[in-house]
């Protein structure tokens, strides 16, 4: 049985300067991403390619969809094994490599997922969760570079 989920955004540009694309420096690369039901998304290029830094970039929201992807997969895991998370942080990087043609792609991301459980005496099990949470993370499963993880583990004490 294959399980589709569908998903939705609408994406509108609101960078014309009342020029439109004249010159690659002329427009803004501001916009709005949004979904039915949810606050909007300022977005922007990075500042490199002449963006808003106030604003989310492509490359930030990418990186947030893998950190966010794995925190959610890890607490279903840790759920199911009976492990008690009450803290979670990630302190994640990734970096991207730009080609000669204007392009480029990441080359890869590291994950630091910083978990604190209840209980100490659950701590290599705790640990050992990470690894089907990255198996089990759709959006690590949908890209083509490599994605690291460096977790630590605290306990209540």
């Amino acid at each position: 049985m294959k399980l589709e989920h569908r998903y939705a955004v609408d994406l509108q540009w609101t960078g014309n300067r009342g020029t439109g694309t004249s010159g690659y420096k002329d427009y803004g690369r501001d916009h709005t991403v949004s979904a039915e039901g949810k606050h909007p998304v300022e977005g922007s290029a990075d500042r490199t390619f002449f963006g808003d830094r106030d604003r989310w970039n492509p490359e930030e929201l990418l990186l947030a969809a893998l950190a966010q992807c794995h925190m959610l997969s890890y607490l279903a895991e840790a759920a199911r094994a009976g492990v008690v998370v009450v803290g979670y942080t990630d302190a994640a990087t990734g970096v991207m490599e730009q080609t000669s043609n204007g392009g480029g792609h990441f080359t890869g991301v590291t994950l630091r997922p910083r978990v604190t459980i209840a209980d100490p005496a659950q701590a290599e099990l705790a640990m050992s969760l990470h690894h089907p949470a990255a198996e089990k993370c759709f959006i690590a499963a949908s890209v083509n570079f490599p994605v690291g993880h460096e977790p630590e583990l605290l306990t209540l004490v």
